[in-house]
């Protein structure tokens, strides 16, 4: 049996969407029934259940509020994570963590190895950070997998926000100096399950293919979308955000093609089937 942490949130959705699919028994506990602050709160649902595999969705992500809430972002992401694996270890289930590339220090041009150096700018990317050590040090049936711009139906995200400015705006300005790769829940919901039939343990590196800057990632979502909007790319600099954002969050998958993986589709796909989703949500 799988156990999902995190159900609400984006990534957590579609993993339950993908799991029924493939009629794979999984049970996911509410906020209160797992609980990260505290250590009884963390583990009391998992020594109970004693699944054999914990896919760990549920995370603090508020990125720009973690600079303020910095012990709670820690609790949540690290000690957590912590707890979260010590339950694993008890029960001998395999674990799955969900990072971020947000845990290196987005300097250069070219994509990140699984084990280049960590250096998260930001308050978010150290707690995320911490999780992977306690998994490692902790676990030796564990995945981690990283990803990065993250979209998917339940939740809110980057391709939501353009759509709902370009509902009163024919012109927005948009960072073009920052560079990674969007990824669909949907797309990365399928190689968790996926991974969770195996036993190729490791750290791994999973987002849509291709790169973009945010601002052609929001030129390709009006384009498909059919709207009229121009976008301006505009440096960081003059976007100013609580947190530090790296510049380079390119993710290399040669981990994934290594353990015989599928890749995820090109990003762009991605987004004309999230558009898709979208558009029938709202018509039901």
């Amino acid at each position: 049996m799988i156990l999902i942490t995190g159900i609400l949130g984006q990534l957590g959705f579609d993993l339950a969407k993908e799991l029924k699919k493939r009629g794979k028994e999984f049970i996911a506990p509410s906020l209160e029934e797992l609980e990260l602050t505290t250590e009884a709160g963390a583990k009391n649902f998992i020594l109970e259940k004693k699944p054999d595999t914990v896919i760990h969705c549920a995370a603090y992500t508020a990125v720009d509020k973690a600079e303020s809430e910095q012990e709670l972002a820690l609790t949540v992401n690290g000690f957590g994570t912590r707890w979260v694996a010590e339950a694993c270890r008890e029960v001998d289930a395999k674990m799955i963590y969900i990072s971020t590339d947000y845990v290196f220090g987005g300097d250069g041009h070219t994509p990140y190895e699984i084990n280049d150096e960590k250096k998260p700018v930001n308050v978010y990317g150290r707690s995320k950070l911490l999780g992977e050590d306690a998994v490692t040090a902790i676990l030796e049936k564990h995945f981690i997998v990283r990803t990065s711009w993250v979209f998917g139906i339940n939740g809110n995200n980057f391709i939501k926000t353009m759509l709902r400015l370009a509902e009163t705006r024919n012109k927005l300005n948009v960072v073009n100096d920052q560079i990674g790769s969007p990824t669909y829940t949907v797309d990365l919901a399928k190689l968790l399950a996926d991974m969770a039939a195996t036993e190729k343990y490791g750290t791994y590196h999973a987002s849509n293919e291709g790169f973009c800057s945010w601002a052609e990632f929001a030129r390709e979502i009006f384009k498909q979308a059919g709207l009229e909007v121009e976008v301006d790319g505009i440096p960081t600099l003059e976007y100013p955000t609580p947190a530090r954002r790296p510049f380079n969050s390119r993710l290399s998958k040669k981990s994934l093609d290594e353990a015989g993986f599928n890749r995820l589709p090109e990003w762009q796909d991605a987004v004309k089937r999230y558009l898709v989703e979208l558009n029938t949500a709202k018509a039901h």
